[in-house]
């Protein structure tokens, strides 16, 4: 369903129609001016050769430094996703299950089906903050389980995980002997402190999987890492020897520009996005929907009950403004997801026709 909305708007932007874009978290603002010149130079400076698979050593060296390992715990990926697609193909590819906890970005659940792997997901609430039940998630380890996946500031809700909830499913993990793939791409603009899978030991066994598309808003340039064991880089980059080969060397100079700029960057989109969370909290608030208040952007998951959030975009998208149903990130139906990604004056009318239309 969340493709199919996203169709569907395309659809009616070609037949001439005006949409409040709030179904996809691709930041409108723009890519940092530095970045792209950092990109042009490389360019005109001849970067436009095959290069390395595990990535340029400038770039993984400071990763490696920002999250305290060294360069040969980080490959460069054509975008988070595929990082993710990477890990669990060599980690599902022979069979298996994975546990996912919901609300979910669904691309985990279609990457897992997609290689055979069978998808365990774990139902979390809003009532209950959307903590994981440990004593839930035990029951759903079995022999089999080879693969746990976090994602916390989380997406759709942008909720961060508790500290004691984050230590009570690494302590199983590592006594179950399972892996956690840990998407932390929303961390670094976090409005609120964020705990890593890398805090718990930068020797486990334990994987994260980052990128540049959403602190950057580097979206459409597609680079992203993961940072692992020495021996489980090499797979993924044998893995992209024989499928990406790399990520092209001025993309990567363009990223090690971001990364030099890294704090004032997140800074500024904090501050933004912190501001457009206030405003939907407000409205969303006095037109009686329910939601967790946002910990980092993009996104908010409101709930109203009795909703079918399903019918409620799509007649919301005869309106003009396209949101994601909740049905899309689980079995969430009175839910759906706004994303704080449009201009300003576009989010709050936005928000005043989503609010509008909950009356109706």
């Amino acid at each position: 369903m969340l493709y199919e909305i996203n169709e569907k708007a395309l659809k009616l932007e070609c037949e001439g129609k005006k949409i409040i874009r709030l179904n996809l978290g691709d930041p409108d603002m723009a890519t940092p001016p530095e970045i792209v010149e950092a990109a042009y130079a490389s360019m005109k400076a001849g970067k436009t050769k095959y290069s390395s698979s595990y990535g340029e050593l400038k770039l993984r060296q400071k990763i490696a430094e920002l999250h305290c390992v060294k360069e040969e715990n980080v490959v460069i990926t054509p975008g988070s996703k595929w990082g993710i697609f990477a890990t669990m193909y060599l980690m599902m590819k022979n069979g298996g299950n994975v546990i996912i906890p919901t609300p979910y970005w669904t691309a985990y659940d279609l990457i897992a089906k997609s290689l055979g792997a069978k998808v365990k997901l774990l139902k979390t609430e809003m009532e209950n903050e959307w903590k994981v039940d440990l004593n839930k998630l035990e029951d759903l380890i079995d022999e089999e389980t080879k693969m746990i996946i976090l994602n916390t500031p989380n997406n759709p809700t942008s909720k961060v995980m508790d500290t004691k909830t984050f230590d009570g499913i690494v302590e199983l993990a590592n006594q179950k002997g399972v892996t956690i793939l840990s998407d932390e791409v929303y961390a670094a603009i976090s409005f609120v402190k964020t705990k890593s899978i890398l805090d718990y030991g930068r020797e486990s066994k334990h994987i994260l999987s980052n990128g540049f598309s959403k602190t950057f808003t580097m979206t459409g340039w597609r680079i992203g890492y993961l940072v692992a064991d020495k021996t489980f880089i090499d797979n993924v980059t044998k893995l992209n020897q024989i499928t990406i080969n790399n990520v092209p060397v001025f993309i990567q100079d363009a990223a090690l520009k971001g990364l030099e700029l890294h704090k004032q960057i997140a800074s500024a989109i904090k501050a933004k996005y912190q501001k457009r969370a206030d405003l939907a909290t407000t409205k969303l608030s006095a037109a009686g929907f329910k939601f967790t208040k946002p910990d980092a952007p993009f996104y908010v998951f409101p709930k109203l009950d009795g909703l079918d959030s399903e019918k409620y975009t799509l007649n919301l998208l005869d309106q003009g403004v396209a949101v994601a149903p909740g049905t899309s990130f689980g079995d969430y139906r009175e839910h759906f997801r706004i994303s704080l990604t449009a201009p300003d004056d576009q989010i709050e009318a936005g928000l005043d026709k989503i609010c509008e239309a909950a009356k109706q």
